[in-house]
C-alpha cells in the first residue's frame, strides 16, 4: 500500500486523447464532514452550466459519520457522481485521487466543508481567457465559521484582475490563497505532480511550486468561503502542534525554489510572519474550543520557530488573558453553587 504522506509529488497521468472532456472538474474531497457537505454541493449546483461543461464528483475517504453516498445521490439527483476509497488513505492521497479522476481542463478542489459564491466559475473562466498563459487562477475569499457566519474578508491582493507579480517571492513570505478559491489547469498537475510531504501547508508548497513555473491570475472579487472549525484538517493540526513541524518542511521546500541568495532572508521573514499570525490563530482556537493546551502547544512551538522578545511578550499577555478569563468563569460557577 502506498504511504499516506508521499515523499515526492505523486505523478498525475494525462488523459487519453480523443475522450470527451468538460471544461471544468469540481472535485469534492470529503472525510467525516457530513454536516457541511450539502453547503458545498449546493453552492456548485446553484451555478451549474450542465454536465457537458462541468464535472461534479464527491471523493469520499471512507467516511464513517454517515452514508455519504446516499446524501450525494439525494442532493445531486444524479448530477453529482460519487467515489469512495476502499479504505481511509489520508488527505493527500484523496486529493491525488481527485486530480486523477478529474476529466476537465480546469480543476477545482472544493473541500467538503467549504463553499463558493455565485459567479465563481464564470469569473475564473474569464481570468483564464484574459490571461491564457496562467497555470492557475484564484479569487479573493471570505472566512466563515462552522455556522456559515462571516468572520472576515481576506485582504485583497490587487484592485483589479491581474497576474500576481513576483508570486513565488510573495509566497516565500506568506500564504496568498486557499484551496477553496484556487483553480489549477490539469496540465499543470500533470507537469508538476500532486500534493506531498506534509498534511499541513501542502497547498502552500503546491502553489509555490506552480508559481515557480507558471503565472498565477487573480480577481479581487470575493467569490469563495473558507470555513474555519476545530474539526478540520487544519484544526486538528493546530490542536496537536503538528502545523509547526510541517511548516518547517514547507518553508525549506519553498526556499529551495528561490535563488540561493534570497533563501536566508525569505526563511527568516516567513517564520516571523507565520509565528505572529499563528499566535492570533491559537487565541481564536481557544475561544472556539476552550482547550488551553492548544495555546500552550502553539506558544512552545512558535517560540522555537521564531525566538523573539515581541512574540514572547504577546504570548505571555495572551496566556495571562486566558488564565484571567478562566478564573473569572470558575469564580462565577462557584458563586452559583454556593448561592444554591
Amino acid at each position: 500500500m502506498p504511504e499516506r504522506i508521499p515523499l515526492e509529488p505523486p505523478i498525475i497521468l494525462p488523459l487519453n486523447e480523443g475522450i470527451n472532456r468538460p471544461l471544468w472538474s469540481v472535485m469534492i474531497p470529503v472525510y467525516n464532514c457530513s454536516e457541511f457537505i450539502p453547503d458545498a454541493i449546493l453552492s456548485v449546483l446553484n451555478q451549474d452550466p450542465g454536465e457537458e461543461f462541468l464535472q461534479i464528483e464527491v471523493v469520499d475517504d471512507a467516511s464513517t459519520d454517515m452514508d455519504i453516498e446516499a446524501m450525494v445521490l439525494q442532493l445531486g439527483n444524479g448530477r453529482v457522481t460519487y467515489f469512495r476509497q476502499n479504505q481511509n488513505v489520508g488527505s493527500l492521497r484523496n486529493f491525488e485521487t481527485c486530480i486523477n479522476r478529474a476529466k476537465g481542463h480546469y480543476i477545482h478542489l472544493l473541500h467538503g466543508d467549504d463553499r463558493i459564491k455565485p459567479g465563481f466559475y464564470k469569473e475564473i473562466e474569464n481570468l483564464f481567457e484574459m490571461f491564457p498563459q496562467a497555470g492557475a487562477a484564484f479569487s479573493n475569499w471570505d472566512f466563515i465559521n462552522a455556522d456559515g457566519t462571516l468572520i472576515k474578508q481576506e485582504t485583497r491582493r490587487a484592485d483589479s484582475p491581474c497576474i500576481i507579480e513576483n508570486c513565488l517571492q510573495r509566497l516565500s513570505h506568506g500564504q496568498l490563497m486557499q484551496y477553496v478559491c484556487m483553480v489549477v489547469k490539469r496540465t499543470v498537475y500533470e507537469d508538476l505532480g500532486a500534493f506531498y510531504g506534509v498534511i499541513y501547508g501542502e497547498d502552500w508548497e503546491m502553489w509555490a511550486r506552480i508559481a515557480s513555473k507558471y503565472p498565477i491570475a487573480y480577481t479581487p472579487l470575493s467569490l469563495a468561503e473558507y470555513r474555519t472549525h476545530y474539526n478540520s484538517i487544519s484544526g486538528h493540526s493546530f490542536l496537536s502542534g503538528r502545523n509547526i513541524s510541517d511548516l518547517k518542511k514547507v518553508f525549506i521546500s519553498i526556499g529551495n525554489l528561490l535563488p540561493v541568495e534570497e533563501r536566508k532572508k525569505a526563511n527568516l521573514t516567513v517564520r516571523k510572519n507565520y509565528a505572529f499570525w499563528a499566535i492570533e490563530a491559537a487565541r481564536f482556537m481557544w475561544l472556539r474550543t476552550k482547550k488551553k493546551s492548544v495555546v500552550y502547544i502553539q506558544v512552545y512551538e512558535l517560540l522555537k520557530l521564531y525566538p523573539d522578545i515581541r512574540l514572547l511578550m504577546r504570548s505571555f499577555n495572551m496566556i495571562f488573558w486566558i488564565w484571567k478569563i478562566d478564573l473569572l468563569q470558575k469564580a462565577r460557577k462557584l458563586k452559583k453553587t454556593i448561592s444554591h
